[in-house]
Protein backbone atom coordinates (compact mmCIF):
# COMPACT_ATOMS: atom_id res chain seq x y z
CA UNK A 1 0.00 0.00 0.00
CA UNK A 2 1.50 3.63 -0.94
CA UNK A 3 1.99 5.81 2.10
CA UNK A 4 -0.75 8.49 1.46
CA UNK A 5 1.64 11.82 2.72
CA UNK A 6 4.04 10.10 0.25
CA UNK A 7 1.48 9.94 -2.19
CA UNK A 8 0.38 14.06 -1.15
CA UNK A 9 3.96 14.99 -1.45
CA UNK A 10 4.35 13.21 -4.90
CA UNK A 11 1.14 15.11 -6.08
CA UNK A 12 2.32 18.28 -4.82
CA UNK A 13 5.59 18.12 -6.55
CA UNK A 14 3.97 16.61 -9.46
CA UNK A 15 1.27 19.96 -9.59
CA UNK A 16 4.03 22.28 -8.43
CA UNK A 17 6.50 21.66 -10.82
CA UNK A 18 3.27 21.61 -13.69
CA UNK A 19 2.46 25.12 -12.16
CA UNK A 20 6.00 26.34 -12.30
CA UNK A 21 6.14 25.09 -15.67
CA UNK A 22 2.70 26.96 -17.11
CA UNK A 23 3.60 29.89 -15.35
CA UNK A 24 7.22 29.83 -17.31
CA UNK A 25 5.71 29.32 -20.39
CA UNK A 26 2.94 31.61 -19.82
CA UNK A 27 5.85 34.61 -18.69
CA UNK A 28 7.54 33.43 -22.24
CA UNK A 29 4.93 33.73 -24.27
CA UNK A 30 3.82 37.16 -22.72
CA UNK A 31 7.78 38.60 -22.85
CA UNK A 32 7.23 37.83 -27.13
CA UNK A 33 3.81 39.21 -27.18
CA UNK A 34 5.01 42.44 -25.43
CA UNK A 35 8.29 42.65 -27.58
CA UNK A 36 6.22 42.02 -30.88
CA UNK A 37 3.76 44.97 -30.01
CA UNK A 38 6.35 47.42 -29.42
CA UNK A 39 7.86 46.40 -32.85
CA UNK A 40 5.41 46.35 -35.01
CA UNK A 41 3.06 49.13 -36.09
CA UNK A 42 5.10 51.65 -36.62
CA UNK A 43 4.92 53.00 -39.97
CA UNK A 44 3.80 56.33 -38.66
CA UNK A 45 5.57 58.39 -35.79
CA UNK A 46 4.23 62.21 -35.69
CA UNK A 47 3.32 62.87 -31.87
CA UNK A 48 2.62 59.38 -30.50
CA UNK A 49 3.42 57.74 -27.65
CA UNK A 50 4.43 53.93 -28.41
CA UNK A 51 3.68 51.49 -25.64
CA UNK A 52 0.89 53.33 -23.99
CA UNK A 53 -1.55 53.56 -26.81
CA UNK A 54 -2.52 56.58 -26.61
CA UNK A 55 -1.81 60.13 -28.04
CA UNK A 56 0.16 62.51 -25.91
CA UNK A 57 -0.12 66.84 -26.11
CA UNK A 58 2.69 67.60 -28.90
CA UNK A 59 5.82 69.62 -27.81
CA UNK A 60 6.27 71.04 -31.06
CA UNK A 61 2.60 73.19 -30.99
CA UNK A 62 4.36 74.25 -27.32
CA UNK A 63 8.19 74.91 -28.52
CA UNK A 64 9.13 78.51 -29.06
CA UNK A 65 11.84 79.24 -31.62
CA UNK A 66 14.13 81.56 -29.78
CA UNK A 67 14.68 78.64 -27.32
CA UNK A 68 14.55 75.78 -28.97
CA UNK A 69 18.21 74.07 -31.46
CA UNK A 70 18.48 71.74 -34.01
CA UNK A 71 20.94 68.92 -33.43
CA UNK A 72 22.18 67.67 -36.71
CA UNK A 73 24.43 64.51 -35.13
CA UNK A 74 27.44 63.23 -36.59
CA UNK A 75 26.80 63.65 -40.84
CA UNK A 76 30.29 62.64 -42.07
CA UNK A 77 31.60 61.49 -45.03
CA UNK A 78 32.76 58.44 -42.76
CA UNK A 79 29.59 57.80 -41.90
CA UNK A 80 27.75 58.33 -44.99
CA UNK A 81 30.07 57.47 -47.49
CA UNK A 82 31.01 54.28 -49.46
CA UNK A 83 35.14 54.80 -48.86
CA UNK A 84 34.24 55.44 -44.89
CA UNK A 85 34.10 54.16 -41.45
CA UNK A 86 30.56 52.76 -41.64
CA UNK A 87 30.66 51.09 -44.44
CA UNK A 88 34.10 49.31 -43.70
CA UNK A 89 32.70 48.16 -41.02
CA UNK A 90 30.06 46.27 -42.48
CA UNK A 91 27.17 48.88 -42.19
CA UNK A 92 24.03 49.10 -44.61
CA UNK A 93 24.98 52.97 -45.68
CA UNK A 94 21.93 53.50 -48.05
CA UNK A 95 19.60 54.42 -45.28
CA UNK A 96 21.98 57.02 -43.27
CA UNK A 97 22.48 58.73 -46.47
CA UNK A 98 18.85 58.88 -47.44
CA UNK A 99 18.55 61.60 -44.47
CA UNK A 100 20.22 64.37 -46.04
CA UNK A 101 17.44 65.11 -48.15
CA UNK A 102 15.35 65.51 -44.68
CA UNK A 103 18.07 67.14 -42.86
CA UNK A 104 18.33 69.72 -46.01
CA UNK A 105 15.05 70.70 -45.76
CA UNK A 106 15.05 70.87 -41.75
CA UNK A 107 17.85 73.19 -41.89
CA UNK A 108 16.29 75.19 -44.48
CA UNK A 109 13.65 75.59 -42.53
CA UNK A 110 15.82 76.04 -39.20
CA UNK A 111 17.46 78.67 -40.61
CA UNK A 112 14.81 80.66 -42.12
CA UNK A 113 13.22 80.77 -38.28
CA UNK A 114 16.16 81.74 -36.59
CA UNK A 115 16.93 78.48 -34.42
CA UNK A 116 20.33 77.62 -33.48
CA UNK A 117 21.82 75.18 -35.42
CA UNK A 118 24.40 73.11 -33.80
CA UNK A 119 26.17 70.13 -36.21
CA UNK A 120 28.29 67.50 -34.25
CA UNK A 121 31.11 65.46 -35.60
CA UNK A 122 32.65 62.38 -34.05
CA UNK A 123 36.05 61.59 -33.94
CA UNK A 124 39.51 61.50 -31.96
CA UNK A 125 42.69 63.59 -32.14
CA UNK A 126 45.32 61.76 -34.11
CA UNK A 127 47.17 60.67 -31.02
CA UNK A 128 43.77 58.41 -30.07
CA UNK A 129 44.43 59.81 -26.70
CA UNK A 130 40.96 60.30 -26.20
CA UNK A 131 39.89 57.18 -27.60
CA UNK A 132 38.98 54.53 -24.72
CA UNK A 133 40.63 51.21 -25.18
CA UNK A 134 37.66 49.08 -25.76
CA UNK A 135 36.22 51.48 -28.16
CA UNK A 136 39.67 50.99 -30.36
CA UNK A 137 39.23 47.31 -29.63
CA UNK A 138 36.01 46.98 -30.48
CA UNK A 139 36.20 48.59 -34.16
CA UNK A 140 39.40 46.52 -34.84
CA UNK A 141 36.91 43.24 -34.26
CA UNK A 142 34.42 45.29 -36.63
CA UNK A 143 37.22 45.64 -39.16
CA UNK A 144 37.57 49.62 -39.24
CA UNK A 145 39.95 50.18 -36.87
CA UNK A 146 40.21 53.90 -35.97
CA UNK A 147 42.77 55.43 -36.74
CA UNK A 148 43.85 52.99 -39.50
CA UNK A 149 44.52 54.22 -43.00
CA UNK A 150 41.48 54.13 -45.30
CA UNK A 151 40.74 56.37 -48.62
CA UNK A 152 39.51 59.30 -46.54
CA UNK A 153 42.41 59.03 -44.36
CA UNK A 154 43.03 57.77 -41.00
CA UNK A 155 39.32 56.27 -40.33
CA UNK A 156 37.33 58.85 -37.56
CA UNK A 157 40.28 60.92 -36.89
CA UNK A 158 39.66 64.61 -36.48
CA UNK A 159 41.42 66.52 -39.64
CA UNK A 160 41.02 63.90 -41.88
CA UNK A 161 38.81 64.12 -44.92
CA UNK A 162 36.61 61.64 -44.12
CA UNK A 163 35.95 63.15 -40.11
CA UNK A 164 34.51 66.29 -42.22
CA UNK A 165 30.14 66.85 -43.34
CA UNK A 166 29.27 65.66 -46.58
CA UNK A 167 28.87 68.53 -48.88
CA UNK A 168 25.10 69.34 -49.03
CA UNK A 169 25.31 69.60 -45.31
CA UNK A 170 28.32 71.47 -44.65
CA UNK A 171 27.63 74.01 -41.58
CA UNK A 172 26.97 77.84 -42.29
CA UNK A 173 29.76 80.11 -40.56
CA UNK A 174 27.49 80.96 -37.77
CA UNK A 175 26.45 77.33 -36.92
CA UNK A 176 27.89 75.58 -34.01
CA UNK A 177 30.42 72.71 -34.58
CA UNK A 178 30.81 70.35 -31.51
CA UNK A 179 33.45 67.99 -32.15
CA UNK A 180 33.03 65.00 -29.82
CA UNK A 181 35.17 61.61 -28.98
CA UNK A 182 32.07 59.59 -27.93
CA UNK A 183 28.41 58.40 -29.01
CA UNK A 184 27.01 61.30 -26.72
CA UNK A 185 27.30 65.07 -27.83
CA UNK A 186 27.22 65.80 -24.56
CA UNK A 187 29.66 63.77 -22.76
CA UNK A 188 33.50 65.45 -22.91
CA UNK A 189 32.14 68.35 -25.00
CA UNK A 190 30.80 72.23 -24.42
CA UNK A 191 27.38 71.65 -26.02
CA UNK A 192 25.24 71.89 -22.38
CA UNK A 193 27.31 75.11 -21.75
CA UNK A 194 26.38 76.30 -25.09
CA UNK A 195 22.82 75.35 -25.21
CA UNK A 196 22.06 76.97 -21.91
CA UNK A 197 24.29 79.98 -22.80
CA UNK A 198 21.85 80.74 -25.70
CA UNK A 199 18.85 79.50 -23.42
CA UNK A 200 17.59 76.49 -25.22
CA UNK A 201 14.64 74.36 -23.76
CA UNK A 202 13.96 72.29 -26.90
CA UNK A 203 15.75 69.80 -28.89
CA UNK A 204 15.24 69.11 -32.19
CA UNK A 205 17.21 65.71 -33.27
CA UNK A 206 18.26 64.98 -36.52
CA UNK A 207 21.14 62.26 -37.81
CA UNK A 208 23.06 58.81 -37.31
CA UNK A 209 22.96 56.39 -36.65
CA UNK A 210 19.23 56.46 -34.56
CA UNK A 211 20.27 53.57 -31.90
CA UNK A 212 24.05 54.78 -30.69
CA UNK A 213 24.70 58.45 -31.44
CA UNK A 214 21.49 60.13 -31.97
CA UNK A 215 19.76 57.56 -28.85
CA UNK A 216 23.16 58.49 -26.42
CA UNK A 217 23.27 62.31 -27.12
CA UNK A 218 18.58 61.94 -26.71
CA UNK A 219 19.29 60.39 -23.21
CA UNK A 220 21.92 62.50 -21.67
CA UNK A 221 19.40 65.69 -23.04
CA UNK A 222 16.77 64.30 -20.90
CA UNK A 223 18.66 63.67 -17.99
CA UNK A 224 19.73 67.53 -18.57
CA UNK A 225 16.37 68.99 -19.00
CA UNK A 226 16.13 69.36 -22.16
CA UNK A 227 12.38 68.49 -24.39
CA UNK A 228 13.33 66.90 -27.08
CA UNK A 229 11.68 65.66 -30.40
CA UNK A 230 13.65 62.89 -32.76
CA UNK A 231 12.78 63.02 -36.06
CA UNK A 232 11.96 59.73 -37.84
CA UNK A 233 12.68 60.04 -41.04
CA UNK A 234 15.78 62.44 -40.50
CA UNK A 235 17.87 59.79 -38.12
CA UNK A 236 18.42 56.53 -39.15
CA UNK A 237 20.35 52.73 -38.47
CA UNK A 238 21.96 50.55 -41.03
CA UNK A 239 19.86 48.28 -39.29
CA UNK A 240 16.05 48.74 -39.72
CA UNK A 241 14.56 47.05 -36.77
CA UNK A 242 17.50 49.05 -34.43
CA UNK A 243 16.07 52.46 -36.04
CA UNK A 244 12.38 50.87 -35.49
CA UNK A 245 13.19 49.84 -31.64
CA UNK A 246 15.22 53.01 -30.67
CA UNK A 247 12.06 55.23 -32.01
CA UNK A 248 9.89 52.86 -30.05
CA UNK A 249 11.60 53.45 -26.78
CA UNK A 250 10.97 57.36 -26.74
CA UNK A 251 7.77 57.45 -26.46
CA UNK A 252 6.66 54.80 -23.45
CA UNK A 253 5.47 55.97 -20.15
CA UNK A 254 4.10 59.20 -21.38
CA UNK A 255 6.99 59.85 -23.45
CA UNK A 256 10.40 59.34 -21.98
CA UNK A 257 12.62 60.27 -24.35
CA UNK A 258 10.42 63.14 -25.77
CA UNK A 259 8.30 62.33 -28.53
CA UNK A 260 8.53 61.25 -32.45
CA UNK A 261 7.80 63.37 -34.99
CA UNK A 262 8.73 63.55 -39.16
CA UNK A 263 10.23 66.15 -41.35
CA UNK A 264 7.03 67.10 -43.19
CA UNK A 265 4.95 67.76 -39.81
CA UNK A 266 8.25 70.13 -38.09
CA UNK A 267 8.26 71.61 -41.58
CA UNK A 268 4.70 72.74 -41.98
CA UNK A 269 5.10 73.60 -38.39
CA UNK A 270 6.80 76.42 -39.21
CA UNK A 271 5.71 77.27 -42.35
CA UNK A 272 2.53 78.21 -40.24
Amino acid sequence: MTDPLVGDQASTRENGSSRREILVQGSKIAASIGVATLLGNMGAFPSQSYGMNRPTASLLDSLTPARTALLVIDMQRDFLLPEGYAAQAGLDITPLAATIRPIEQLLAVGRKTGLLIVHTREGHVPDLSDCPPYKLERSRRAGAEIGSKGPLGRLLVRGEVGHDFVDALRPLDQELVIDKPGYSAFSHTGLHQVLMKHGIETLIMTGVTTEVCVSSTLRSAVDLGYRCITVSDACASGDPALHKAALAMIGVEGGIFGEVSTTAHVVELFAR
